[in-house]
């Protein structure tokens, strides 16, 4: 995020697309729920599925699935127009305006109603409502970057954010809300495969030199592969071990039995985690780990804030801190780490990596901070950007619409979505553990139009098979105007209902994420 979530009390307006915020991060949906009951902050909701937020929207729009960049060149075309930009901050702080300009110019409210069913009118007035708040955020998640033109998306609301001037301030910027645990920390300390701790990148000559004599070890300035480019990888042969850690692909990643078929041909499938996932079942050797309630150490969250973690329980007998399990890995290959404990390891971060630099296990006693950090002296940064973009000036980035790799036909009519519940997290390898969650939500439902059920000749609660060009499972049925006609919803928490076995493992070509949130189906009614 560019900004913090306490910075977001000080927006006069949110954009909202592609995150079903009350229910994936339900602390940030409740400050949003908060802000516009009580103190009348205006809301835009973009989103194809009418999500619970829609509730307190002033403002929502229903695209059709995968439209978005349609849509976001549309709101920029009206804002071009009608004169609604912020000049100055574009003439001071940005480059690349005059490409943008002349590529939304085809992207008119006429040509965006037809691509995507908003009405003109609605486009127009949320172009309006967006160019002329004093502080606006956006706001987004994996609804807009699970898609192969996922990158383009974030670009093209980079490019609204900086042709409105709303970057660099206190309620403003452009919020992606990470979807796991740590997942920030995680990307903060090198977990991508073309960089080092802190973005530093590996082909880059003289970030090489660093680790490698600050590591004492040779490393390569390739690039490594991506989770759904190394299960490609492996059913090539060209990978022979996987060591899998906290995930739980078998039932997350999408087109699962590509995936079962790859991790079939590895020689090793190592899994390292709490609790013993589908994907542990299929591993060689499973190494039991200790949750964030037993060890001690640091996470960093969706905002950038680092933060302690200290024990609190006791791990069951034989489990051990992720940590520990690698270190005594690394040493048993032949390169020793002797680190006695997550503070050792914490002062090596901040030695390798500029942002960590003035962050310290004594400073995060008093409360967590947020990088960038460069040192002890320094308080941290809640809203970047602030005074100087920080590569120095803003990119605009031109974008263009390219259709999904698949689209409705008379074999697959249907597009599937998928998403998460309130109740439940990711797999469901730890809240389908506890009776209560589970209780609250505890099968699978497929989410389906009024209008379509009733075409199909399917009533609530009946069963249907799900089938698309990769697999098909099945699932009982809730008829909902949730989703649109032609559009149906399903939760991917479940293993006994395999959403991803028909998701699609095209790549965007720059993020290399794949198209989670749009494949196509047919839907019948199931009498098995």
């Amino acid at each position: 995020m560019t900004n913090s979530i306490a910075d977001l009390k000080e927006a006069d307006l949110y954009l909202v697309t592609g995150s079903n915020t009350t229910e994936t991060h339900p602390v940030i949906g409740m400050l949003l729920r908060n802000r516009a009951r009580f103190n009348g902050t205006q809301i835009i909701v973009v989103d194809p599925r009418k999500i619970d937020l829609v509730e307190e929207a002033t403002l929502w729009l229903r695209p059709k699935p995968g439209d978005d960049i349609v849509w976001l060149n549309g709101l920029a075309h009206i804002i071009i127009k009608e004169n609604l930009y912020n000049k100055s901050f574009i003439d001071q702080h940005t480059e690349g305006f005059e490409a943008v300009k002349e590529k939304v110019s085809k992207y008119t409210p006429e040509y965006v109603e037809k691509m995507t069913g908003i009405p003109k009118e609605q486009l127009t007035k949320a172009a309006r409502m967006y160019a002329s708040a004093k502080n606006a955020a956006i706001l987004y998640c994996m609804g807009i970057t699970q898609h192969s033109s996922g990158t383009d998306g974030v670009k093209a609301l980079s490019n609204l954010a900086l042709l409105c001037g709303q970057l660099g301030k206190p309620g403003s910027g452009v919020n992606p809300l990470r979807g796991q645990n740590n997942v920030q920390g995680a990307c903060d300390m090198g977990c991508l495969p073309n960089v080092y701790p802190g973005y530093q990148g590996v082909a880059l000559r003289e970030l090489r030199d660093k680790f490698e004599s600050h590591w004492g070890a040779s490393l390569s300035d390739k690039p490594g592969l991506t989770v759904v480019e190394m299960s490609q990888a492996a059913l090539d042969g060209k990978i022979k071990a996987i060591y899998i850690m906290g995930e739980n692909p078998i039932v997350t990643d999408p087109d699962v039995a590509h995936l079962k078929k790859a991790y079939g041909k590895l020689d090793l499938l190592v899994v390292q985690d709490i609790f013993l996932t589908e994907t542990g079942k299929m591993a060689d050797v499973v190494f039991p780990s200790l949750s964030f309630l037993e060890k001690d150490g640091t996470f960093a969250n969706t905002e950038r804030k680092v933060q302690r973690v200290r024990k609190a329980l006791n791990g069951p007998e034989g489990a051990r801190t992720d940590w520990e399990i690698l270190c005594d890995l690394s040493s048993r290959f032949g390169y020793p780490m002797s680190y006695k404990n997550s503070k050792e390891i914490f002062d090596e971060i901040r030695k390798v990596t500029p942002q960590y630099a003035g962050i310290t296990y004594s400073r995060l006693e008093s409360g967590g901070i947020q990088w960038p950090c460069p040192d002890e002296a320094h308080p941290g940064t809640p809203v970047l950007h602030r005074g100087k973009i920080v590569r120095g000036k803003g990119l605009f980035v031109a974008v263009d619409y390219t259709p999904p790799p698949e689209v409705p036909d008379k074999d697959y009519p249907f597009i599937l979505s998928t998403g998460r519940d309130y109740y439940h997290y990711h797999s469901g390898s730890m809240t389908r553990k506890v009776k209560l969650l589970d209780e609250k939500c505890p099968e699978s439902l497929v989410e389906i139009n009024p209008s379509d059920a009733e075409q199909l000749g399917i009533t609530e609660g009946d069963r249907v098979k799900v089938a698309g060009r990769r697999g098909d499972f099945v699932s009982k049925v809730k008829i909902t105007d949730r989703v649109s006609s032609g559009v149906i919803f399903a939760k991917f928490h479940f293993a006994e209902a395999p959403v991803n076995l028909l998701t699609n493992t095209v790549l965007d070509p720059e993020s290399k994420i794949t198209d989670l949130k749009f494949s196509t189906v047919r839907v019948e009614k199931y009498g098995g």
